[in-house]
């Protein structure tokens, strides 16, 4: 009989043990009766945790990019006495910092990489066949990758004393977009130096929309 858990450990369990799956034959992969055998655990278990197998894709996604979104918050760990003094010049820097540290989590990946895109069209695809519930998948994990993004914006504007001229939504969102088509296009490839300098590309186009407070 399998130790018990408390609920937010056991989940934790399922969602590392779906994503072991996933990663070697994909969502289709992941069903109960496989996360359960994986884990060690009764059916009972999973469905208890999960009402559905929509439910664990979701946590799948979200656990995905709350990795990521760890990675990038790394650049908040600069000791205060290392950073720039503030402005467009400081959130440069910080900008370059949060992506090489995403990148890096990213580059070490790949297989979790491309399972965030299948899991994107995993759910779109259940939407066209009429599955609402399943479609709002990608709803939420673009949702939250959005929350993510905003916060890191913020967080850099308000640490190198500096405002966006555009909202933190449009432009989290476009930098997103960009973000999206470069490892998508780095899984392909493989082209990591290619990626590194599009990256920082990147940094540079964002702090292009950011001035210095009145």
């Amino acid at each position: 009989m399998p130790n018990r858990l408390p609920a937010d450990e056991r989940r934790a369990q399922l969602v590392g043990a779906a994503l072991e799956l996933a990663e070697g034959g994909g969502v289709g992969a992941v069903t109960v009766r496989a996360v359960a055998e994986k884990a060690g655990v009764s059916l009972g278990v999973v469905h208890y945790c999960f009402d559905s197998k929509e439910a664990l894709v979701v946590a799948m996604a979200n656990a995905v990019v709350g990795e990521l979104a760890g990675a990038m918050h790394a650049a908040f760990d600069v000791p205060e006495d290392t950073q720039q003094t503030g402005g467009v010049d400081c959130l440069r820097s910080m900008l370059h910092t949060g992506l090489r540290s995403m990148w890096s989590a990213i580059e070490s990946t790949p297989g979790l990489q491309t399972l965030t895109y299948e899991i994107t069209a995993y759910s779109l695809r259940q939407r066209t066949d009429g599955s609402p519930a399943s479609g709002d998948i990608a709803v939420e994990q673009y949702r939250l990758m959005d929350e993510q993004a905003r916060l890191f914006l913020d967080t850099c504007a308000e640490r190198c004393d500096v405002e966006w001229s555009l909202p933190t939504s449009t432009l989290a969102r476009l930098s997103l977009s960009v973000l999206d088509g470069v490892v998508l296009r780095w899984l392909v490839d493989r082209d990591g130096d290619a990626a590194t300098t599009e990256l920082g590309v990147v940094a540079d186009i964002i702090a292009t929309r950011a001035v210095e407070r009145s």
